[in-house]
């Protein structure tokens, strides 16, 4: 859902001279900035991969609904796949690299809370801030009302679709933004920087980028 958008708009981008996107299978799509390369293991990359080098900004979008694996699943997802690719991109491109991680509301850096989102999110947080990037941009949003249509994993997140747009976001601003404010404001900070570490869901609905973009 961000992660495309965030393509989208780095290919639209005229100060972006390249993009490479890690994908499992194919997006079907093509463009003289992108190049695709098809990657099953998110837990291994090999040292010498040229897809890894002299990168300046990666943005980290993988996630999984809570409920829907198990909970080692959900740690290697959450915790494990960034870890690796940060890994990795420090190996290869150098601590100049800026890294942008889509973490969420409640990320818990202390890791004691007993809720697996929050303490994933946390450690998550904390290894990429101890990796030595000269950047790291952390993302916290609340509800991420997604523009696109889509398919929603639960009822909970169709309940929410129509809640947002029609009461939430009006009687509380601040509880979430939509995906195409997320994604420019994730684009805008990896690529010309921002002034905070960690951008809870205010700081995000406050940035130009996203009071430019048509909220719901």
């Amino acid at each position: 859902m961000v992660g495309g958008l965030i393509l989208q708009e780095c290919l639209e981008r005229g100060d972006v001279g390249r993009v490479t996107v890690l994908v499992r299978r194919t997006l079907g799509i093509t463009h003289p900035k992108l190049r695709e390369v098809i990657h099953s293991d998110f837990t291994h990359f090999e040292p010498d991969s040229d897809f890894l080098r002299d990168q300046q900004v990666a943005y980290f979008c993988i996630g999984v609904y809570t409920g829907t694996v198990d909970r080692e699943r959900f740690r290697q997802i959450t915790v494990d796949y960034p870890r690796f690719f940060a890994e990795a991109l420090l190996a290869a491109s150098g601590p100049q690299l800026a890294f942008c991680l889509l973490s969420g509301q409640g990320a818990d850096r202390s890791e004691k809370s007993r809720i697996a989102f929050a303490k994933d999110k946390g450690i998550a947080e904390n290894h990429l801030l101890g990796l030595g990037f000269e950047r790291v941009h952390l993302f916290r949003p609340g509800f991420i009302y997604p523009v696109t249509p889509r398919a929603e994993p639960n009822f909970s997140y169709r309940l929410m679709r129509w809640l947002y747009p029609n009461f939430l976001s009006k009687v509380y601003p601040n509880i979430g933004l939509t995906s195409v404010q997320l994604a420019a404001v994730m684009t805008e900070v990896g690529l010309r920087g921002g002034s905070l570490d960690t951008y809870e869901n205010r700081d995000l609905r406050q940035h130009p980028r996203a009071t430019s973009e048509a909220p719901i």
